[in-house]
């Protein structure tokens, strides 16, 4: 147990941004969290072979973070690849819905960070827009990660899907907030 600051991936699947994150930094801690244990289980099992300390995965819903963290106790929430529920009923399930930014608020440190790596320009823009009225500040964003200044602060970690749709050419949007706490 270590008081590092808490980073956590939600809907991470297998892990991989998770574990590529607690490799680079050491000095914090990196929970990945996801629905399905078989996913987790990957993760969970690379970390292990690389002898990872600062790396775990929770099996649970984003729904319930309140649960599992107290107010303040996380530093930076990461978002990669998340389904963009295109389909206009489905909204409210997009991470960054303001459903879900209520919750991230209600266990993130004042000035914690979100971030958001997509390939989706309709997800992208619609967070761009629920942020800009949730009253996040210091938001930088890029419409094409990769060519932009913003890329060597993410060393060469990349998901399965971000290595998917990048090798289709498509651009990978990118932004960063930090939280204002009430």
């Amino acid at each position: 147990m270590n008081n590092n600051p808490i980073v956590l991936e939600l809907a991470c699947g297998k892990g991989e941004y998770t574990v590529g994150l607690a490799q680079v930094f050491l000095d914090k801690n990196f929970i990945g969290i996801d629905v399905k244990g078989d996913r987790l289980a990957i993760g969970s099992q690379q970390a292990m072979e690389l002898g990872l300390k600062n790396v775990a995965f929770l099996r649970t819903n984003v729904e319930f973070l309140q649960n599992f963290f107290e107010a303040g106790e996380v530093a930076e929430i990461w978002i990669t690849f998340p389904d963009p529920f295109n389909i206009k009923k489905s909204l409210r399930r997009r991470l960054t819905h303001p459903h879900f930014l209520e919750k991230y608020v209600a266990v993130i440190k004042k000035d914690g960070l979100l971030h958001l790596k997509t390939d989706n320009r309709e997800l992208f823009d619609f967070t761009l827009e629920e942020l800009g009225q949730f009253g996040f500040y210091d938001l930088v964003a890029t419409f094409d990660l990769y060519q932009s200044e913003l890329h060597a602060e993410h060393f060469g970690i990349k998901t399965r899907f971000e290595k998917i749709f990048t090798e289709k050419g498509f651009p990978v949007h990118y932004l960063r907030g930090r939280f204002l706490r009430n």
